[in-house]
């Protein structure tokens, strides 16, 4: 075998050596975090590095140092994959005095009235009924409306200037789906009002789902209030936006 083509298979072979231990259907190599949640981040540095080392492996006769340099810009560009949503996730949970929760649970959980996550796609920010809105009203509180005014400065940050911004409003099942679509529509655009008078010129959208969505079965006190709820969604793209009545 001619020897300038060796390096490329061995690094071809270690890609696939690694991917054998990827997370199912993703084709991706993870590295968790001490909660279970995948380190996206390190993750995307990971195969950052090693596409950048093959790239750079097959550009130069000089191959070592070019698979040398290749891995680090790799690495580079790998972990910016991860990072924007993990960091801006960090950032609006900080300006909120709370922290980023992936829990499978934290969303069934009474006692959270805020909830801020993120999955590979966006950011969410979980606001419960009873901090946000009087009953039937779509006018904030006046705590809603300082959340709101506390959260603005995290998204005015230059990084996230083509974040787009999608408010969803949710409903228990009480009363007819079509009041219900009509209260959480209401309750989306107002909250998407206050956040373009707080200087925020990124797209936002408004969405109302009713009572299509629901985290629990709406059949007690406690499990209505988990549902009514309102969700802001941070996207990078237009290629991540979900429906979010659906999804």
């Amino acid at each position: 075998m001619n020897k300038k083509n060796l390096k490329p298979i061995l690094l071809s072979s270690l890609i696939a050596f690694l991917l054998s231990g990827c997370v199912a259907g993703t084709g991706i190599p993870t590295i968790n975090n001490t909660d279970g949640t995948t380190n996206r981040t390190q993750t995307g540095a990971i195969i950052g590095s090693l596409l950048g080392a093959i790239i750079g492996g097959n550009t130069s006769n000089k191959k070592g140092k070019r698979v040398a340099i290749g891995g680090v810009a790799g690495a580079a560009i790998g972990a910016a994959i991860g990072y924007s949503l993990e960091q801006q996730a960090q950032e609006v949970a900080q300006t909120l005095h709370t922290h980023v929760d992936n829990s499978s649970t934290a969303e069934k959980d009474s006692n959270k009235e805020l909830i801020v996550s993120n999955t590979d796609k966006f950011v969410k920010i979980m606001f419960r009924d009873p901090m946000m809105f009087a009953t039937n009203s779509s006018v904030p509180t006046a705590s809603a409306a300082s959340e709101i005014r506390q959260m603005i400065p995290a998204l005015q940050n230059s990084k996230y200037t083509n974040t787009i911004i999608q408010i969803v409003g949710h409903t228990d099942s009480r009363g007819s789906y079509g009041d219900n679509q009509k209260l959480s529509e209401s309750r989306a655009s107002s909250v998407a009002n206050s956040i373009h008078s707080g200087g925020i010129n990124n797209a936002v959208y408004a969405k109302g789902c009713s009572f299509s969505k629901p985290i629990a079965q709406n059949t007690s006190k406690s499990n209505m209030a988990l549902n009514r709820r309102v969700e802001i969604y941070l996207y990078p793209n237009q290629e991540s936006v979900i429906d979010p009545c659906v999804n």
